[in-house]
């Protein structure tokens, strides 16, 4: 399915959401934000019977941010306003990445910059191609991190570090990205997209409870211990319902490999 600078694949349960724009590295536009809402919500159809999600780019480019191309032609707000944008196009799109409820892969088959490094950092498993490598753009135009980075960035490889891909605005490769706990791990170029299918395929192929474990660490840093406690208890009991939880342990009793369904 083909949207708007956006190809959309499903197929046995998993998704492929590719950027499409390859002539600007897929930078953003609003185009592309626009077929981007618009393939969400074929993948979030029960009816398409997703159960994971992979978010690439296609050509050399993951994504190089913000499409900044025509930004100053034309007449110019007196006051403009460089944040509407992120409220009215780019959160609700990070939201509904948040909120998926089965694995999100990303698979960073080239430079990742901008609102780019920020997509792929929603990743439950984030793939890179050896190649690839990380921006944080924003300083060079003279603009603040966003689509979450501020908030992701810390926690995953701490406040200095963080701060200087920010201050600074140097690449970050992927190995290096591997070696601070940026990502999941790295690949030869040529063999990220099989990696990625195996991958995809097993988190595919997994319970009912692995969106409920991407729920559980997405509220972990934000909730107290014991607020922690109270929700592992309350998905617990979802996870204990379901017919996933009954053939895992039919399965192991049985001493065979488990065929979970996702539900």
């Amino acid at each position: 399915m083909d949207f708007q600078h956006v190809r959309l694949e499903i197929e046995d349960g998993i998704a492929t959401l590719t950027l499409n724009h390859p002539e600007v590295m897929n930078a953003v536009s609003m185009d592309m934000l626009q077929g981007l809402e618009e393939a969400m919500d074929v993948v979030e159809d029960p009816d398409s019977k997703v159960r994971c999600l992979v978010l690439t780019g296609e050509g050399r480019g993951f994504c190089t941010g913000a499409n900044l191309q025509g930004r100053n032609e034309g007449p110019q707000p007196k006051n403009p306003d460089a944040g509407s944008a992120l409220e009215k196009a780019y959160h609700p799109f990070l939201r509904r990445l948040r909120n998926l409820p089965f694995p999100l892969v990303t698979s960073v088959n080239g430079p990742a910059a901008g609102v780019g490094m920020s997509f792929a950092l929603m990743g439950d498993m984030i793939l890179c191609a050896r190649s690839s490598y990380f921006l944080q753009a924003f300083r060079r135009i003279g603009l603040v991190p966003d689509g979450g980075s501020t908030w992701l960035l810390p926690r995953l490889v701490g406040r200095a570090r963080a701060m200087e891909l920010s201050m600074m605005g140097e690449k970050l490769p992927a190995e290096t990205a591997l070696q601070w706990g940026l990502i999941n791990r790295v690949f030869d170029d040529n063999a990220l997209p099989e990696e990625t299918d195996k991958i995809a395929r097993q988190l595919a192929d997994g319970p009912f409870s692995l969106g409920l474990i991407r729920q559980l660490y997405w509220e972990s840093d934000d909730n107290t211990y014991e607020e922690q406690l109270n929700l592992e208890r309350q998905l617990q009991r979802s996870a204990g319902r379901s017919s996933d939880f009954k053939e895992g342990v039919k399965a192991f009793l049985e001493k065979r490999p488990a065929e979970f369904k996702g539900e």
